[in-house]
């Protein structure tokens, strides 16, 4: 499987980022919601199907990194400082919970960690982890860059302000750079540089919606080199599989998917900053109601579901393999498809999602709930 789809999106945002989307008015943006619910679920299909042409579908983790900088921004109107404190207190109490099992079990299996351990406390660089559970922890990759686009947001934010079209552009620089000039080392440092040079356009990009520079930009000056960033990221996956593993999967290869992203997120960025359409208005019903909960569902679960997804693959397998000693279940059960596998694992993950998707609301400083929307039972204190 390839790096870059262990993750997505939320930004969370998994990014998924656990805060809420909103609109300028002050109502729900159901568009970005939908991106990263829909984001979320392409990551999970990914990693039981393994889909190599998934990324180019939908490029699920620079669409995640663009929303979370879109907030981010957003954030930033209030002091740097309570802001990266709020962004870091929502991700690491279900990181932390998380891990408690995922730690706890790899233990169990005679891991013996080192101080790297301290990883499993501030994701700074990746957590170390056992073969065993490689699985399960390979996906914190986004949790870890994540987290520094959060600490450089301040800083990131004022260089975009200075020039916000020349820094938008050279942010492709550095991955270009890191593949064509100087490979960064094989440790902790050159992943997270890579994976920070690969989606930095995005986060950017999510500055430039925001502050309405991607919005005042005609179609000409957006749309052509949206395409041209589109035409070099496939090129270059195409061109370049047998550097990557024989494979066009751009979660194998860092420019590939800095370029595919780039372009693919620009357009959805743009469309929604020329038309605005999806933005929700206080008061008024959603159209579809049951969708609008499930979408509503995803982005307050987001790291839930990003950090739980794999485990809840995992357990999929040997409890599907159970089902082949039920006669019945052997007869009328489709045990060999690839599909059921993906139903069993969105069932499991439901439980993970009530079970422990009370933590985000914990780490949001909210009433934790079963269920995040008003006529959810409420959990007990």
């Amino acid at each position: 499987m390839g790096r870059h789809g262990k993750g997505a999106v939320l930004s969370v945002p998994v990014a998924a980022d656990p805060a809420p989307t909103q609109a300028a008015g002050g109502g729900r943006d159901r568009y970005f919601d939908g991106l990263r619910a829909l984001a979320l679920v392409r990551v999970v299909a990914y990693h039981t199907f393994c889909w190599a042409w998934a990324g180019l579908v939908f490029p699920s983790m620079g669409v995640m990194f663009a929303l979370a900088g879109t907030l981010m921004a957003r954030s930033l109107r209030r002091p740097a400082g309570k802001v990266v404190r709020s962004r870091v207190r929502r991700l690491l109490p279900p990181f932390w919970f998380w891990g408690l099992f995922v730690v706890g079990a790899m233990l169990v299996h005679g891991w013996m960690p080192g101080w790297q351990i301290v990883y499993w406390i501030v994701p700074l660089g990746d957590p170390p982890g056992s073969a065993w559970a490689e699985q399960a922890w390979e996906i914190l990759w986004y949790l870890r860059t994540y987290l520094w686009f959060v600490l450089l947001s301040p800083l990131l934010l004022r260089l975009f302000r200075a020039a916000p079209v020349p820094v938008l552009v050279l942010s492709l620089a550095p991955i270009a750079a890191f593949t064509l000039a100087w490979q960064p080392p094989e440790n902790r440092l050159g992943s997270a540089l890579t994976d920070l040079a690969t989606f930095l356009f995005c986060w950017l990009l999510g500055f430039a919606h925001h502050d309405g520079v991607l919005g005042r930009l005609r179609p000409l000056a957006v749309v052509p080199p949206a395409l041209a960033a589109l035409a070099c990221g496939g090129w270059y996956a195409l061109a370049h599989q047998a550097s990557y593993g024989g494979t066009y999967d751009l979660d194998d290869n860092p420019l590939a998917q800095a370029f595919w992203s780039a372009g693919f997120v620009t357009l959805l960025m743009y469309a929604h900053a020329r038309v605005r359409f999806g933005r929700g208005t206080p008061g008024r019903p959603p159209r579809f109601r049951r969708l609008d909960r499930l979408v509503t569902l995803f982005n307050a679960r987001a790291v839930t579901i990003y950090l739980w997804h794999q485990p809840a693959l995992i357990l999929a397998v040997p409890l599907i393999d159970r089902f082949w000693e039920v006669p019945a279940f052997e007869a009328y059960l489709p045990l060999e498809s690839q599909w059921f596998l993906f139903g069993v694992t969105w069932i499991l993950l439901a439980v993970f999602v009530l079970a422990c998707g009370w933590v985000e609301d914990v780490a949001a400083r909210r009433t934790p709930r079963l269920l995040p929307w008003d006529r959810a039972a409420r959990m007990s204190p």
